[in-house]
């Protein structure tokens, strides 16, 4: 192939590879908020934070902190926002980057999140019980121990370790073209039914088409790559160990867990439990989101250890 030829292949490449992206973003549509509350926003650094709020306001605070991945959103929570509600009052923002919240093109960083967790914390609740998963909850734990704005803390499946961190992936992944291809890769429809059969969810049945749509929808926002490019390569993990914090954290914590995570083994967190001194609830039959996959049980367990601290 001489050079004319393969500039006219690369042009051809580039175009396809162009065009492809502009007709993925064409079909992505604005967001509904998918828990039902009050719609708020919460404007911290430049960032548009959406959340949801329920619930009688003279009620105890329950703040929910979903997970971090390509398609993460408060939805994650949408199993039991609603039955908490009628107990509690409930506050789940989407985090920055994430769902509804705006996504601009900064570099996200796990020192972003930890600041944000405290200030919504701080600004929006009070002396609120902590529901939050993956590695949120190391956001969460740091959050309490510089300022100690929680009650308590519900940590699901949590951890400080998401990979390596590679600089040259981050930049890849947030590079206008080759990375928004990337990431419509990672986050195609067939990308996310794999991770939840694979990885978040240990029955089909747990999950259904309307909830992968959702998941494509929201990773196909504008800008929706670019605090997803942190986390792949691995810039989101804090610097400290997550064991080490809980262990400073002087208010009740538990960790939940699903029997068969493979992202997070469970051997993992029986080690966390024992470095912490924490309690430790597993669930057969779940993986990385038992409270999705068996939201009354698990709101069984919450309930249960709740009713003691309101009585104190």
């Amino acid at each position: 192939m001489n050079l004319r030829r393969l500039a006219a292949a690369t042009a051809g490449g580039v175009g396809l590879t162009a065009a492809l992206n502009r007709s993925l973003a064409r079909s992505a549509e604005p967001l509904d908020p998918p828990l039902e509350g009050f719609q708020g926003t919460y404007r911290w650094r430049g960032f548009d934070v959406a959340y949801t709020e329920a619930g009688d306001p003279d009620n105890p605070d329950v703040l929910f902190l979903h997970g971090i991945h390509a398609a993460a959103s408060n939805k994650e929570f949408d199993q039991i926002f609603r039955q908490l509600a009628q107990q509690y009052h409930v506050i789940a923002p989407d985090l920055p980057g994430f769902g509804r919240s705006s996504r601009p093109p900064v570099v996200y960083t796990a020192s972003l999140y930890t600041s944000f967790v405290v200030d919504f914390a701080e600004d929006v609740t009070d002396n609120a019980i902590c529901l939050v998963s993956s590695l949120s909850g190391a956001y969460a734990t740091l959050a309490q121990v510089e300022t100690g704005a929680f009650s308590q803390l519900e940590l699901i499946c949590p951890t400080d370790d998401a990979g390596k961190r590679r600089k040259w992936l981050r930049n890849l992944v947030r590079s206008p073209l080759l990375g928004t291809a990337l990431f419509n890769a990672i986050a195609s429809k067939r990308s996310i039914r794999r991770f939840n059969e694979r990885d978040g969810y240990f029955s089909e049945a747990s999950y259904t088409e309307k909830d992968v749509e959702f998941e494509w929808q929201t990773a196909h926002q504008p800008g929706a790559r670019f605090a997803p490019a942190s986390f792949v390569s691995g810039y989101l993990n804090p610097d400290e160990d997550l064991g080490e914090e809980l262990a400073r954290v002087d208010v009740p914590v538990t960790l939940v867990w699903g029997r068969e995570a493979k992202v997070t083994p469970l051997e993992g967190g029986k080690e966390l439990a024992d470095e912490a001194d924490t309690r430790l609830v597993v669930f057969d039959e779940a993986r990385l989101l038992p409270h999705v996959e068996h939201p009354g049980p698990f709101l069984d367990v919450l309930f249960d250890e709740l009713a003691p601290l309101e009585q104190q």
